[in-house]
């Protein structure tokens, strides 16, 4: 059973991570950027001239590693763990290439019950190695469904605020950005080399017909939508983004991105695959 004081208390403490302007080339690859290698919008972000970085890489940079499974005294059961929301708020441009310090730390966690799971907030900052400058703010929330129930012992903490729902009128803006074939195996080399979106078998054994894409690459696809049919490909413009991972997606499909302009430039979004029609990002929000 999860030890809550143990691991409300876990920080990672200062993780360097120098990336280079391919590391930043091969994410833009991985979200599906550059599939139309004449578009000049689109050149900006895979080819060193004049190279800019989506939003969204900040989520890979400086990464703790998986320490729920290495910190085995936290009592967290890693096997049965689910990738529920993720949320970015950037305080300048991420640099195309730098060396930036991540610290990583548990803000919350959220007993749903005996049998019902248990939900845990992670926050990250991410820094500027050289300058000091805060470069972004990330928090990944994760559904730990084999932990519920730990409160009965004491701790705990309230649950967050829930996300605003989606809104049930006709969109402003629809894009349909496909996924390519290969597209887990090329977004893998960002850092999340998890079989799951690699290896046939053990896609199979987590009951899934075939790899799917990692969450992180949808959530990165919804970003590049939102810099192309809102920023005119200035991502600068773009100050934060969060949204519910819903379902996975299958390399090779198609996702469909449906935009809402709110008030104050705030942004509305959801996803779904036209295959399947199946949605797999809700909840969506974000700031230009």
């Amino acid at each position: 059973m999860i030890d809550y004081d143990k691991t409300r208390a876990w920080q990672s403490g200062a993780v360097r991570h120098a990336y280079t302007a391919r590391d930043s080339i091969l994410y833009a690859l991985g979200v599906g950027i550059g599939a139309d290698p004449l578009d000049a919008a689109q050149l900006r972000f895979t080819y060193e001239k004049d190279l800019v970085t989506l939003p969204t890489m900040a989520a890979v940079l400086a990464s703790p590693g998986f320490w729920m499974r290495e910190r085995r005294e936290l009592g967290i059961d890693a096997t049965r763990l689910v990738h529920g929301e993720q949320g970015i708020t950037l305080h300048a441009p991420l640099p195309p290439a730098a060396t930036v310090l991540g610290a990583s730390r548990v803000t919350r966690i959220v007993d749903k019950g005996e049998g019902k799971g248990a939900v845990l907030h992670v926050e990250k900052t991410l820094t500027d190695a050289g300058s000091g400058q805060l470069l972004a703010t990330t928090e990944q929330v994760l559904f730990l469904r084999g932990d519920g129930g730990f409160s009965a012992g004491g701790g705990g903490d309230a649950p967050a605020a829930p996300l605003p729902p989606t809104p049930d009128t006709t969109p402003d803006l629809e894009l349909d950005l496909p996924t390519r074939p290969d597209a887990a195996l090329l977004y893998r080399l960002c850092g999340d080399i998890n079989p799951l979106h690699a290896d046939p078998a053990v896609a199979a054994q987590a009951g899934f017909p075939r790899p799917i894409l990692h969450g992180l690459a949808t959530f990165g696809m919804a970003c590049h939508g939102l810099v192309r049919g809102v920023c005119g490909y200035d991502p600068s413009r773009l100050t934060s983004i969060r949204a519910r991972l819903s379902a996975p997606v299958y390399p090779g499909e198609t996702l469909r991105l449906a935009v809402w302009r709110l008030d104050g430039g705030a942004l509305a979004f959801r996803a779904r695959v036209l295959e399947r029609d199946a949605t797999v990002l809700t909840h969506g929000r974000a700031q230009v």
